[in-house]
């Protein structure tokens, strides 16, 4: 694997430096994220929420706060869609919350995935109705490219508002009020990479502004800032970049996190291994929060965490937490099982191919986006797996870094029923018995937009630093930075010539987890601990070599102590 360090500007880093007392490493990571004045960096290191702009400046936010409210004044029915993601769950909890504030009633519910597949369906809209359609419908996370639904919901004279971060793939639909920043708003805008939970931030304080403007008694405990935590867990688990106004939200929003206020963030906190009061980061979320929520949309019915994040019932909250902690487990069952046998499949039939497609009739379609992650970063090539319900395939595709899955999906798009998302990672359906073909193509497609084969797996180090900048001061400096995303990612460091005094241990659960410790700089102490995942070799101690890692805090008993995780190594 190739090991690139960005180029520097040396003198706007010094001038960090000199104005602000930074850390040299600090100030060069703050340039390479185009964090280049003093004024950029202390907006960058202290976020403020005053620096948000106006939600009404969000393109057709006013239409929406005026069509709710008009449903407010009128007691309509109200049904609230969401996806069931972390980031449609949280969307619909803070909007269910809100309008109960204002003394609605919403119903409210996501797509069954394995029934009903992702987004707004007949199907779904029909099991949520019942038989007693509302006034207005609201969909969360989902809706942009639901042409067909929003023309059914228009045909019974129901309103439709959309709140969505999505790609359009072929216009959007009529008749309907959209918020998407992606297809109405400029490209330099702060807003413009919000997850849903962030829009519907925006949207809540609409609401706010329109209520108090009215002077509206039941708003006036209502603090908006109370709707963070949810904020950050949608925004961190949907990987938006972590820039502009989407860093403020998350920055904020794990304080209010920590202080686990609502009963099911504190059950969900328990059950995850995370302790009260402990400082977060916005690993918590990726590796312990969302993957309990995500687990239910997976495998069950994700009304389970909007039920956990919307109850004040503690007892109701441990109750659900539990249920979703099981699940969690079962999943990660499931998923190495599927992991095992795909990634002996790639061994056996496709190693040599450009990308792989992979099918099993027995493969859970909710788990297989990630066992898709684990083969494309193990075979370092794009990667789909599919699953089947009854005769279709269906799976999610993910991909490496300099291959546009979009591209390459749209060489092979008349094969497919669905398909939609970005660039790395790709969600799709067909008929299975179109698998063999679509594999064809695929392939067929990669070779064209590669012809020189893909690009060669590269790691982007952040600095080249010495073994004694690793302390507890430098990385209370470093945490700075948090909280860590797209566009904002935790820091990768290089260090030559690092000499083991012994060799790593192997963890007692998994084969290629392992335990180091890095040799104390002065000669004396026990230097800094280490743990590698998923490790296939590591070097043994006595010989020269230069690792590559991230530095960060290890909370464990109540105990907090610097840590470094090995991404890579190579032989000095």
């Amino acid at each position: 694997m190739l090991w690139n360090t960005p180029d520097i500007d040396s003198q706007a880093s010094r001038q960090l430096v000199e104005a602000m007392g930074l850390k040299e490493v600090v100030a060069n990571l703050l340039v390479q994220r185009g964090v280049d004045t003093v004024e950029a960096a202390r907006s960058f290191l202290r976020p403020e929420l005053s620096a948000l702009e106006s939600p009404f400046e969000l393109s057709y936010l006013d239409a929406a706060v005026d069509r709710i409210e008009q449903a407010l004044e009128a007691e309509e029915s109200i049904v609230i869609f969401g996806d069931y993601d972390v980031d449609g769950v949280t969307s619909t909890v803070q909007l269910v919350r809100m309008l109960r504030i204002l003394g609605a009633n919403p119903r409210y519910s996501v797509p069954l995935r394995m029934q009903e597949g992702y987004g707004m369906s007949r199907d779904a809209i029909e099991r949520v109705f019942a038989g007693d359609p509302p006034g207005l419908f609201i969909a969360l996370d989902c809706g942009t490219n639901a042409h067909e639904p929003v023309a059914y919901l228009r045909e019974q004279g129901i309103d439709v508002i959309i709140v969505d971060h999505h790609q359009a793939k072929e216009g959007i639909p009529e008749d309907c009020i959209l918020v998407n920043p992606h297809v109405h708003d400029a490209d330099d805008v702060p807003w413009k990479n919000l997850c849903t939970a962030g829009l519907v931030f925006k949207l809540l304080h609409g609401i706010l502004k329109r209520r108090r403007e009215a002077e509206d008694p039941k708003i006036e405990s209502v603090q908006l800032k109370d709707f963070l935590d949810l904020v950050a867990m949608g925004t961190v688990a949907d990987l938006v970049p972590m820039q502009a106004e989407n860093r403020i939200l998350a920055w904020y929003g794990l304080h209010h996190l920590r202080a686990n206020q609502r009963p099911g963030v504190r059950a969900l906190c328990q059950v995850s291994g995370i302790i009260s009061g402990q400082s977060l980061e916005s690993s918590d979320i990726s590796f312990k929060l969302a993957p309990r929520i995500n687990a239910s949309g997976r495998l069950g019915d994700a009304l389970e965490p909007i039920e956990l994040l919307l109850s004040e019932d503690a007892t109701a909250c441990q109750k659900i937490a539990q249920d979703l902690d099981a699940m969690n487990r079962e999943r990660q069952g499931i998923e190495r099982g599927i992991a095992a046998e795909a990634q002996a499949l790639v061994e056996t039939h496709y190693k040599e191919a450009p990308g792989v497609i992979l099918h099993d009739s027995n493969w859970h379609p909710g788990v297989v986006g990630i066992v898709a992650s684990r083969v494309s970063r193990h075979f370092y090539k794009p990667a789909v797996v599919l699953g089947s319900e009854g005769a279709i395939a269906k799976g999610s595709a993910r991909s490496v870094g300099g291959v546009d899955l979009v591209t390459v999906f749209q060489k092979c798009a008349d094969l497919l029923d669905h398909w939609g998302g970005h660039p790395m990672a790709v969600g799709i359906s067909l008929q299975a018995s179109l698998v063999p073909e679509f594999r064809k193509r695929f392939e067929a497609a990669l070779i064209e937009l590669h012809p020189g084969g893909l690009p060669e797996p590269s790691l982007e180090l952040s600095d080249w630093v010495d073994l004694s900048v690793f302390n507890a001061s430098f990385l209370e400096e470093l945490d700075r930075l948090q909280p860590y995303g797209q566009k904002n990612s935790q820091p990768v460091f290089g260090i030559r010539s690092v000499v083991l005094d012994q060799n790593p241990e192997v963890f007692v659960k998994g084969g290629d987890n392992y335990r180091f410790r890095l040799p104390s700089p002065a000669g004396s102490g026990r230097g800094i601990s280490g743990v590698a995942w998923k490790m296939e070799t590591m070097p043994e101690a006595g010989v020269p070599v230069d690792l590559a890692v991230r530095f960060s805090w290890n909370n464990w008993r109540n105990n907090k102590v610097p840590q470094v995780t090995l991404v890579d190594w190579k032989m000095s």
